[in-house]
């Protein structure tokens, strides 16, 4: 039985009146949806608060759940529209790829920028590229940052992407490469690359 089935199966049993299925979902997910709203959200006891509100929107929207995406992509889209809503009560807006390219130390994220090697130019070159990123992702159309942040953050394949966003996966091949694009544009004069290369 796949995650998928398995998961449909507590839903069902959930639906049925078995409350103890859905803290089986919540088990298994948990720390992943804490994860990812970390990625939006600093104070843990807000993450704790937002992870805990999308559990209790999930629970009381499973009826309209089918079943056409996986199940932690419709939590996702849960979490991430709670957290939106949350953040813009309090005047706040969510991060962007580029805010998530630091770690707690100011230091670049080595999934989105050169790796360093603790010389210093090539901490400078590091600090240069996450500026670059940071106004290049600014710079996107929301779609394009969404794309890019679920490709490059969350490491979601482009099936689920496609699922998470509703749209085709040509939609988000062409979403994905056009941010690539964007952000290759900001990089090649501190790179020094030329015109007809991407990196």
């Amino acid at each position: 039985m796949s995650d998928r089935e398995i998961d449909l199966l507590l839903v069902e049993r959930v639906r049925e009146g078995d409350k103890q299925a859905f803290g089986l979902l919540v088990d298994k997910y948990r720390r992943k949806l804490l994860r990812l709203l970390s990625r939006m959200v600093r104070d843990p006891d807000e993450i704790e608060d937002i992870a805990q509100e999308t559990f209790i929107k999930a629970y009381r929207a499973l009826p309209q759940f089918r079943g056409d995406a996986a199940f932690y992509t419709w939590l996702y889209r849960i979490g991430v529209n709670t957290a939106k809503n949350y953040l813009a009560t309090r005047g706040r807006a969510m991060p962007t790829v580029s805010d998530q390219a630091m770690n707690d130390d100011d230091e670049p994220d080595e999934r989105l920028v050169a790796k360093d090697i603790g010389t210093p130019e090539s901490e400078l070159l590091s600090k240069q590229m996450v500026m670059a990123v940071n106004e290049a992702v600014e710079a996107l159309p929301e779609e394009l940052r969404e794309a890019i942040t679920l490709r490059e953050i969350e490491g979601m394949s482009y099936e689920e992407i496609a699922e998470t966003m509703a749209c085709p996966i040509g939609t988000v091949r062409s979403r994905i490469f056009r941010a690539r694009e964007a952000i290759a544009a900001k990089l090649r004069p501190i790179l020094g690359t030329p015109e007809d290369r991407r990196w």
